[in-house]
């Protein structure tokens, strides 16, 4: 029987750093994220059903220590051990508590520069994912243990069943797919799924128009131009209740699919490639346009409130949703700008698919 060929102890210590700086870094981004006061109510509750429930923060630990045994796995198993994103980048901070003054002036390379954005928005943005993908999922096995456990769901009507159940489990199965997506896009970087990480936005414009949108930022984004509307809105008439909110939840199908044709290239601030399939070939920016849309719909209520009680209030409420899709205007205008940077396959993909956010208009 042949053998497999030895490792070198030079590669066997290789996979031991990149794994030992991968479980430092995921130790730390969690470790942030747990003691957050502003995600303690989300960390501190019961998500799921009796017999197959979790809270919060636990499922946040065992989700980081599988993540890191399944690192373990790819790093043991490479042929040809690469230094990960992760090394580079605690070599570079280890650098810098050592000689901060001639670490600044000397500088990153170029490799060194990418593996600390990686590092920085995969710590930033993976637990916030990891959680909510639990949340999304949880609150949707609720909602629909409900509904198969329910023997006269319609005995009420069908609205009433819709209102109680039907959108909540719909909206939450939706949000599941679109976050299972960019979870396992910014957990999971391999040469053979094609989704390596080319590029991140080096621009401070363009992080801030991308964390403005995500916790705990967004609610200082909220005081300054107006709370998020709900996510469920209320219409008095049946027939518009209805509708609206099926349109809504149609919008937000789309939003999703987006993130299905993206795949795991999917994640905020990367250039993994670029994607023409999909809604991305009618539009440059269909998962944008759609949740904007759909928080149109929902500012509706809102709107008539206001001008119920004032023109100031109406025109205010306007002004605020303007100013949120704003936002997600100038976040497509810098992703266009940094992904035109990096190489000319963006620039080719822009010149078959001309309209950023409205076919035939703009």
């Amino acid at each position: 029987m042949d053998r497999a060929p030895a490792i070198p102890a030079s590669g066997q210590a290789l996979r031991l750093k990149n794994l030992a700086a991968s479980a430092a870094v995921t130790a730390a981004a969690c470790a942030v994220y747990l003691f957050s006061p502003y995600n303690q109510g989300q960390l501190d509750r019961v998500y799921g059903v009796p017999g197959f429930s979790t809270i919060g923060s636990d499922f946040l630990v065992r989700a980081a220590l599988g993540y890191i045994a399944l690192l373990a796995l790819y790093y043991f198993s490479e042929r040809n051990p690469r230094l990960s994103k992760s090394l580079r980048c605690v070599a570079v901070i280890g650098r810098f508590v050592r000689s901060p003054v001639a670490t600044w002036r000397q500088g990153v390379t170029g490799e060194e520069g990418l593996a600390l954005r990686v590092t920085l928005l995969k710590a930033f943005f993976a637990p916030m994912m990891v959680t909510s993908l639990m949340v999304f999922f949880l609150t949707a096995v609720s909602n629909g243990f409900v509904i198969a456990a329910s023997t006269n769901a319609f005995s009420k009507g069908f609205l009433h069943f819709f209102d109680g159940y039907g959108f909540w489990f719909l909206l939450q199965v939706i949000l599941f797919v679109d976050v299972w997506i960019f979870t396992v896009g910014y957990l999971v970087e391999l040469p053979q799924l094609g989704n390596e990480i080319r590029s991140v936005d080096p621009t401070l414009m363009g992080w801030l128009a991308a964390v403005v949108c995500y916790p705990p930022f967004n609610h200082v984004t909220g005081i300054i131009l107006g709370s998020p509307v709900s996510d469920f809105p209320r219409f008095d008439d049946p027939t518009a209740h209805l509708g609206l909110n099926l349109a809504l939840l149609a919008l937000m199908a789309i939003y999703a699919s987006a993130s299905v044709a993206l795949g795991f290239k999917a994640s905020n601030l990367t250039h993994r490639g670029i994607i023409a399939r999909g809604p991305y070939a009618v539009i440059r920016h269909p998962a944008y346009v759609c949740k904007n849309m759909a928080w149109w719909i929902a500012s509706v209520p809102l709107v008539l409130t206001g001008f119920s009680h004032s023109l100031f209030e109406g025109v205010q409420a306007i002004a605020s949703m303007v100013a949120w899709s704003m936002i997600y205007v100038l976040r497509a205008l810098t992703e266009e700008d940094h992904l035109r940077g990096v190489d000319g396959e963006y620039a080719d993909y822009a010149a078959k698919v001309r309209y950023r956010f409205i076919p035939g208009v703009y």
